[in-house]
């Protein structure tokens, strides 16, 4: 492996990864019940919701993954990224973590949830106001996925965006966390901002 990358995968781990998993643990942790069943849709290594586990033992995770993995750290199952394998009410929360502007399917996924949950989804993804905006978007998306193959369509949204499709779903956007410190001192004022929120999606 050449020293650039070395040094990069090294700073990315430390300064970025282990920042962003435990402030991403923190507010989903304020937003999920302690007792709950909770399909984490794009689980990746699962780590989590490992760790909100961790937090509370009441609560049970099963993912669902497009991408091959050789660990993960919950029960997990394969999915073609456009059907949700599961039935009408089979949990009680199912959650997209940075998932829904990585795919040209986010409305379809989002009615899917709708129907596979019984209490509501849990959404951790982005507002996209500016060419700024987008271009800091796409280009962290760039650092953090590109190497794991990841698919980059980069479908941001602007807030207004989010609250038309949740108006046409029959979804109500309700208690929502977007001061969520994901990245270290000045890092946060150029990527932090208002880019991030994570909330909690109530069925209307």
């Amino acid at each position: 492996m050449p020293i650039a990358k070395r040094a990069h995968d090294a700073i990315y781990r430390r300064l970025v990864f282990s920042r962003r998993v435990e402030k991403l643990t923190q507010a989903l942790d304020s937003l999920i019940p302690a007792s709950a069943s909770i399909l984490d849709v794009g689980c990746g290594n699962g780590v989590i919701s490992w760790k909100l586990r961790q937090l509370q033992p009441g609560r049970d995770f099963t993912g669902v993954e497009i991408l091959e993995r050789e660990t993960c750290m919950i029960p997990f199952r394969m999915y073609d990224g456009k059907t949700i394998p599961f039935g009408p009410d089979t949990f009680d929360y199912v959650t997209f973590v940075d998932v829904l502007h990585h795919t040209d399917e986010a409305e379809d996924l989002l009615r899917q949830a709708k129907r596979i949950a019984r209490r509501g989804i849990v959404i951790k993804d982005h507002y996209c106001e500016s060419r700024l905006d987008y271009y800091t978007l796409a280009f962290m998306d760039w650092v953090g996925n590109a190497q794991y193959g990841v698919a980059l369509p980069h479908r941001y949204k602007a807030a207004a965006e989010w609250q038309a499709i949740f108006a046409r779903l029959g979804l109500r956007q309700g208690r929502t966390l977007e001061d969520i410190g994901l990245y270290p001192g000045p890092f946060n004022a150029v990527f932090g901002r208002k880019l991030h929120f994570v909330s909690l999606i109530d069925k209307v």
